[in-house]
């Protein structure tokens, strides 16, 4: 259930922010400047920079607490409340949406953005060999894990194609293609999402990496890495499953034993390739 909330929560959260800033900007055009109006404008305006600045400049990583956005979120509020004090505004509806955007924004910091109990996973350890599975390739041929023993391999599992920081991840780590080939590493992407969307994604990026899919989360489940209900409410219009797969690294050695695991706690937060070319080259 919590997880259904989630996936709600974060397609009705910028239609939040999107609502308050046009209300805003009607007010300013048909009557006049007021701070309540300028801070609520500040506030709905940097959330909506946030999650438009995910897709339009892609970035891999951010800070857990999104420090510079908080900044001007909370100012606003503040600026926007004493305003409302100050001169008596009347708008209590407007009021109360303006106080459920902050609290939405505090809610996508600490409770969207975290993934609970995946340090309990008993499974991926450092030291251990890493189970034999099987995944799909685009010709929906059968992949074993195990194929790719006699080299390093990093398994990266991503979200899917609707995922802007999975995207800017795995397109980081293309631009690293020279250094991945050098050391000779498999490098293989793995999402439980439709082989149309993988196969697009490989087309883009034109590097023989491997494009496999999960197909029902098999090995997300075997492994503990599965995210009930983890698509964003309304995606699945465009083919996506509702459920995912958490963002997560394994880098096995040439025998498939695990020399390195990142299961991320916040989907926000991932290690950079040199993380990964520098654990490999310690042991090369």
């Amino acid at each position: 259930m919590k997880n259904i909330l989630k996936s709600v929560f974060i397609s009705v959260f910028p239609l939040i922010a999107i609502y308050l800033f046009f209300t805003s900007i009607s007010i300013f055009l048909k009557e006049s400047f007021s701070m309540y109006q300028i801070g609520k404008t500040l506030s709905s305006l940097s959330i909506i920079v946030f999650f438009a600045g995910l897709f339009l400049k892609p970035q891999a990583r951010t800070s857990a607490n999104l420090n510079g956005y908080s900044l001007f979120i909370f100012t606003g509020f503040f600026v926007g409340l004493f305003g409302f004090i100050k001169y008596n505004i009347s708008l209590y509806f407007d009021l109360t949406v303006f106080f459920l955007l902050i609290i939405s924004w505090i809610s996508y910091l600490k409770w969207y953005s975290v993934f609970e109990n995946r340090l309990a996973n008993s499974i991926l350890k450092v030291g251990n060999k890493l189970p034999e599975f099987e995944f799909e390739n685009s010709n929906k041929l059968q992949i074993s894990s195990d194929s790719f023993i006699g080299n390093f391999s990093i398994f990266l599992f991503y979200r899917g194609n609707w995922c802007p920081l999975c995207m800017a991840q795995i397109k980081e780590i293309v631009a690293q293609y020279k250094e991945i080939e050098k050391r000779g590493i498999h490098m293989i992407l793995i999402s439980p999402q439709p082989h149309a969307f993988s196969e697009a994604l490989a087309r883009k990026n034109k590097i023989p990496f491997q494009f496999l899919t999960d197909k029902n989360n098999t090995v997300a489940k075997k492994l503990g890495l599965f995210h009930k209900a983890g698509t964003p409410a309304g995606f699945q219009i465009l083919g996506y499953d509702t459920d995912t797969v958490m963002p997560t690294v394994i880098i096995t050695d040439k025998n498939q034993k695990i020399i390195y695991i990142d299961e991320t706690d916040n989907y926000r937060v991932r290690p950079e390739p040199e993380t990964f070319f520098n654990i490999i080259d310690n042991l090369n």
